[in-house]
């Protein structure tokens, strides 16, 4: 793949919603070999020359269904595909290789490779042309799985015990449910059933109003008028953490202050925990920080000097590989 020309007739465009914009950014460069020729907040675009494709990346919301089955872009030879494939394992990211594999009256070699919002990309070399489609004695593919997901708002009545077997859940979205008067929230009792009906390494997002204190009956105009209280920042962290959650992660903490009230700086934050996996005893994994820090250490005290192979359990490598920093880290294939 080469970067982009600078006069083409027509080219094809896509656009991807992402839920995290510099991680998509990190997964596009390694898959496409390239820097992009916009950076921006808002949007990031990536142009090919060959093919004359223009990828672009906008922050969003993740929308439900879609008729988006997968995108392929096919090569043009073997060592193309081989040294894609080569970036994409270097930089830590997995693929699934198939050798002469027949489907779509063609005989491909390929690999499949899946973006940090799960969009499948299939990327293959042509060998040869055939006269079924290869589909004939293949068992109808299976749909992916919808993620199963319990959504509160704040509108709503804090339920004093989810409805929902134990580790039976994929996600769980809190939406102002933190801004409700404490007495109804019951925090420690709701963080522990959603620890319960979540599945090891399923998500917590907690979205609303925080501040740099707490503040009770803030009476904020307009909508935000159903706001009853105002968590602090560290509040909430030290909620989820005592609640077992790891992973910590502020995913929207407004720089501006959007409401400040009696000396309270009010901002939109969304703040992401993960119930961990289990603890195993099975051979050490390793894994490599990146960088840009020194050093960064996580919810258990594991240091990562930046550049230095640090062993740890296949749980911590799990939850490392699935969690918001997995792009700053280099994962080292399991032992065998």
């Amino acid at each position: 793949m080469s970067a982009v020309a600078t006069e083409i007739a027509a080219r094809f465009q896509i656009g991807l919603n992402v839920t995290d914009l510099s991680r998509s950014v990190l997964f596009y460069r390694t898959l496409l070999g390239i820097e992009p020729s916009l950076t921006g907040s808002h949007q990031v675009r990536f142009e090919l020359a060959s093919p004359p494709v223009s990828i672009t990346l906008t922050p969003g919301p993740q929308r439900v269904g879609g008729s988006l089955n997968h995108v392929g872009l096919r090569l043009a030879d073997s060592a193309a595909l081989v040294e894609v494939q080569r970036r994409l394992e270097e930089g830590g990211i997995a693929t699934q290789r198939q050798e002469g594999v027949e489907c779509c009256y063609a005989r491909q070699s390929k690999f499949w490779v899946t973006d940090p919002d799960k969009n499948l990309w299939e990327l293959y070399v042509l060998e040869d042309d055939i006269e079924h489609s290869g589909f004939e004695d293949a068992p109808p593919a299976a749909a992916a799985p919808a993620l199963a997901v319990w959504e509160h708002r704040l509108t709503e009545p804090v339920p004093e015990r989810l409805s929902h077997a134990d580790a039976s859940l994929d996600e769980v979205r809190l939406e102002g449910t933190w801004n409700a008067r404490l007495e109804s929230l019951r925090p420690a009792s709701l963080l522990a059933e959603i620890f319960r009906v979540l599945r090891p390494g399923g998500k917590v997002a907690i979205h609303g109003l925080a501040g740099n204190r707490p503040l009770e009956n803030p009476a904020l105009p307009g909508l935000a008028a159903l706001v009853q209280r105002v968590p602090g920042i560290a509040e909430m962290l030290d909620a989820l953490q005592q609640a077992g959650f790891v992973g910590l992660y502020y995913e929207k903490l407004g720089d501006i202050a959007c409401l400040p009230v009696h000396d309270v700086e009010l901002r939109e934050a969304r703040l992401l925990g993960w119930r961990p996996f289990a603890a195993t005893a099975s051979a050490a994994q390793r894994v490599l920080y990146k960088g840009p820090l020194a050093r960064v250490c996580d919810d258990a005290g594991t240091v990562f000097p930046r550049g230095v192979p640090v062993a740890v359990t296949p749980s911590a490598w799990q939850a490392l590989q699935q969690g918001p920093a997995a792009g700053q880290f280099l994962f080292f294939p399991e032992p065998t």
